[in-house]
């Protein structure tokens, strides 16, 4: 009988990645499977569907198929009622898929897959060490016991909780040894380890294939690679095989169902970028079907030499500029503009009191119109509010639409400046919209202290020189960076185009990513304006949300015309809505859409300003803007 290779061999010195299989439960769950049951019991309780998984992976090119056990283990299994059953559960996990590979007409090597235990270790949780450790060893035994060829420990974000579960594999067997880890959207693990940090531990730990899976899309996955091969030869440690397993991008909910934009084709393209990058497995995770290996087997069948240059681009420097520009946007807002969609962003005021209701009501409205992003103030008018920061995590939390956090200098100090930012990024706020801030004597409490370290371009210059560097102003180490889109402010009709010219260029030089403008009634000015800057300075290439306020009455209208500085309404305008009377509001709206029709040739979107928290209104101006 032909000796078949051995898995470690192919993993150290095959030039073409051998294919893994895709995702198990998204296509358990396409196939009917509620996301509440045990996904692992399956292997009992509907063995035919968990072997017809295998073989569409199988019929699509995997040379290697993981055992439905991600979850098999005592914790996880107990929240069903299910720990007795563990031995079982893994070993029939085990043997559906060795039945499915011994049907292939090639060599087909089975991992006994080994997810998170679902508990926190100490010292982040009361599960110690050595309890975790025998924890998966009771699983692992199983699956070795099973008849596995090697085994996968994969999605952990906890390094002090994939130590044990080395340490437990090591302990029992020899088998080729896979680890994997899945990152956040900052490209660090949920407990803030970098790729750099991972790595290391992991070639210290004396693992056979570092890598990555879940994660974001392919994209990610990619530069996290180049990232953990830049640190081990950097520290002159040994350049491990690397395998890529990501998810089909970054989930969405479209009508109440989980979708994931990347499709098969794009994977087909990243199975030879992974290769390049040292990967010696590839595959997919959330969100990949029996298309998406189809795609990666045929582009992997056209490199037949091998993928990996003699001297790979690992071997090169990577300069921290060019891993800056392969991130992600740190946004949607970031990246709809970066690809030239219209914006709409919606202002909203954070609640007087305690209660949130009318504010979530607001937001809801506002998401299913169709905003993009909602705008959340810092006390309005020096009037007292609840904190915005709360209000954009639980806008964020609760919707599906994305915060822009208004951020003032005024009444802050450099300390708490900096604390105040690193606790939204900290809940999840990517866009900051820096401004000075309306002065206390305005508002609630005249006699408030107003004192300010920074001016807004000086923050500007905080944010994206210092903090988006990772250090803070003093030039400490944060341990990683922020990723702050950066918002500045503009009167585009100014009494002074001179001052309002140069203030611009000086928060733009600080580095702001976008514009957000005063309320504008005379596009004819802004425009000019807009001309005066690129007389002065150049071309304004950042994108402008230009403001939209729609005047809700007579005596409204006339408020902000003789009441609010930077606001000038023409007189034909002012008459259109007192000629409105009781439809005055009506008339707002249309006033609002003609204006924006005026500027959308120039204009990267708009920031609307709902006055009386008609977000009613708002929501009108964003349907017909839609449909322009």
């Amino acid at each position: 009988m032909e000796q078949q290779p051995d898995l470690r061999d192919l993993l150290l010195h095959e030039r073409v990645p051998l294919l893994s299989d895709g995702a198990m439960g998204t296509q358990l769950h396409a196939r009917g499977v509620s996301f509440d049951e045990c996904f692992d019991a399956l292997n009992l309780t509907n063995p035919n569907l968990v072997f017809q998984i295998h073989s569409d992976y199988l019929q699509a090119g995997s040379d290697l198929l993981q055992t439905n056990t991600f979850g098999a283990n005592r914790y996880k299994l107990a929240l069903h009622g299910l720990e007795k059953e563990l031995k079982r559960i893994n070993q029939e996990g085990v043997k559906l898929a060795r039945q499915a590979a011994e049907a292939a007409t090639k060599k087909v090597y089975v991992l006994g897959d080994v997810g998170p235990l679902g508990v926190r270790l100490a010292p982040f949780g009361r599960v110690q060490p050595e309890q975790a450790r025998r924890a998966f060893r009771e699983q692992i035994e199983a699956l070795l016991e099973a008849g596995v060829d090697g085994i996968i420990l994969e999605t952990f974000s906890d390094l002090y909780e994939i130590k044990e579960a080395i340490q437990a594999a090591k302990e029992l067997s020899s088998l080729p040894l896979i680890t994997s880890l899945t990152f956040t959207r900052d490209d660090v693990t949920l407990l803030g380890d970098t790729p750099a940090q991972v790595a290391r531990q992991l070639s210290e730990f004396g693992v056979d294939v570092i890598g990555v899976n879940c994660s974001g899309g392919p994209a990610q996955v990619w530069r996290i690679l180049r990232q953990m091969g830049q640190a081990l030869l950097a520290s002159a440690l040994p350049l491990p095989p690397f395998s890529a397993m990501p998810n089909a991008g970054w989930p969405e909910q479209v009508g109440g169902r989980i979708m994931y934009p990347a499709n098969a084709e794009y994977f087909g393209e990243y199975a030879l970028a992974f290769c390049e990058a040292g990967a010696r497995l590839v595959g997919g995770c959330c969100g990949t079907t029996p298309a998406h290996i189809a795609a990666m087997r045929a582009a992997l069948d056209g490199q037949t030499a091998g993928c990996a240059p003699s001297v790979s681009e690992l071997s090169l420097p990577i300069e921290i500029e060019e891993i800056r520009a392969e991130v992600e946007p740190p946004s949607r807002l970031a990246k709809k503009l970066a690809e030239g969609k219209f914006v709409i962003s919606v202002e909203m005021d954070p609640p007087r009191g305690l209660s949130t209701h009318k504010l979530l009501a607001g937001a809801s409205l506002l998401s299913e119109a169709g905003a993009d992003v909602i705008n959340i103030a810092d006390s309005p008018m020096a009037r007292m509010r609840m904190s915005p920061w709360a209000v954009c995590e639980l806008v964020q939390r609760t919707f599906d639409i994305e915060t822009t956090l208004h951020f003032p200098t005024r009444g802050r100090n450099l300390l708490r400046v900096q604390g105040d930012l690193l606790a939204a990024h900290a809940l999840g706020i990517r866009n900051v919209f820096v401004v000075m801030g309306d002065p206390t004597a305005i508002g609630d409490y005249p006699n408030a202290m107003d004192n300010y370290d920074l001016v807004p371009s000086g923050l500007i210059k905080l944010i994206k020189h210092h903090l988006n560097a990772g250090i803070d102003q003093a030039g400490a180490e944060l341990g990683q960076p922020t990723q702050f889109f950066v918002g500045c402010a503009l009167n585009l009709t100014p009494a002074n185009f001179q001052q309002e010219a140069k203030n611009l260029r000086r928060k733009l030089e600080a580095g702001a990513d976008f514009i957000l403008t005063q309320p504008v009634f005379q596009p004819q000015q802004a425009e000019a304006f807009l001309h005066y800057y690129q007389d002065q300075f150049g071309q304004l290439n950042t994108p402008l949300l230009v403001g939209v306020l729609p005047l809700f009455s007579f005596r409204h209208a006339l408020f902000l015309h003789n009441e609010v500085p930077g606001i000038h309404i023409q007189e034909e305008t002012l008459e259109r809505i007192r000629a409105a009377g009781e439809q005055a509001a009506q008339e707002g709206v249309r006033i609002a859409l003609e204006l924006i029709e005026q500027m959308r040739n120039w204009a990267k979107g708009i920031y609307l300003m709902p006055a009386f928290h008609r977000y009613d209104i708002a929501a009108e101006i964003i349907e017909a803007c839609r449909k322009f």
